[in-house]
């Protein structure tokens, strides 16, 4: 399948996932993530949940990864061309949900994107090479094609790998992990 049709069938799929199932498959993911050696890493981005559209809720993993005394660094989106601007993520920072429901910083400490060692990257769908997709705008994969060499990736997913995304091109980037329950 395409990324157009693998977005419209795991949008549905995620969509239908019950409070109860959500939080299932969030524990299980958390579990992981809790035991994954985070020593090498820093400067850690990370995407702030889309309640509508029924992402993984990141502030767990946000408060274990402040435990470790990491950086945090959230994003705020420029629709107009589809670019994000970084900003630290301090526990005084305050957000504000824009019109696509996505929580933003309403100001900040701006951060640097080649500064960032780690990005947790959400999907709707990834397949066995780990190309993912997402929402459909690239704002993803333009920020990690602006990241340092050798920046790590974790995608964050209800669901299990497919076999294959068939329209992958040369600007799609392969994360490097993905967690699923």
């Amino acid at each position: 399948m395409d990324k157009r049709e693998l977005r419209t069938l795991y949008k549905q799929k995620r969509k239908d996932l019950s409070s109860d199932e959500v939080m299932k498959l969030q524990e299980k993911i958390y579990a992981q993530i809790f035991k994954h050696d985070f020593s090498e890493v820093e400067n850690i981005h990370i995407f702030l949940t889309i309640e509508k559209q029924k992402e993984i809720n990141t502030y767990p993993i946000i408060s274990f990864l402040r435990s470790k005394n990491k950086n945090l660094i959230i994003s705020k989106s420029d629709f107009a061309n589809s670019t994000l601007t970084h900003f630290l993520f301090e526990k005084d920072t305050k957000l504000n949900v824009s019109k696509y429901g996505i929580p933003e910083p309403e100001d900040g400490t701006i951060f640097n994107v080649k500064d960032i060692d780690l990005v947790f990257v959400p999907l709707l769908i990834s397949d066995e090479k780990n190309y993912r997709v997402g929402y459909g705008k690239g704002f993803y994969d333009r920020f990690l094609s602006e990241c340092k060499p050798g920046v790590k990736t974790i995608g964050l997913n209800f669901f299990e790998p497919i076999k294959e995304i068939s329209d992958i091109n040369e600007f799609d980037v392969p994360l490097d992990f993905v967690f699923t329950p």
